[in-house]
């Protein structure tokens, strides 16, 4: 279902795809890093793991009450609390979209 603006704007381009914050995906669903949101040393943290624009992420799953939620980005597997999830901007893929998956 399509909510927002910018999602509006995406498929009438026929981009495809849809962006959302990191806690916003499934369990099973791929995206690419947009923008990582945050100030100091927030945003440094996120960039030491690898999730920086551009990146590769897959859901792996998330608690029963949504924290922490547990991704996979260049190779590792990395848990976040839903508070830092919610900072990292996803544009949705399918696993299809991308030779790198």
């Amino acid at each position: 279902m399509i909510t927002g603006l910018r999602e509006i704007a995406s498929w009438i381009k026929g981009e495809g795809a849809i962006e959302k914050t990191l806690d916003q995906l499934k369990a099973g669903q791929y995206g690419v890093v947009t923008r990582v949101d945050g100030q100091g040393a927030v945003r440094r943290r996120m960039a030491d793991m690898g999730i920086t624009p551009g990146a590769n992420v897959f859901m792996r799953r998330a608690a029963p009450w949504g924290d922490p939620v547990q991704i996979n980005v260049r190779g590792y597997e990395l848990t976040l609390r839903k508070a830092e999830a919610r900072s990292i901007r996803v544009d949705v893929k399918s696993p299809t979209s991308s030779k790198r998956w």
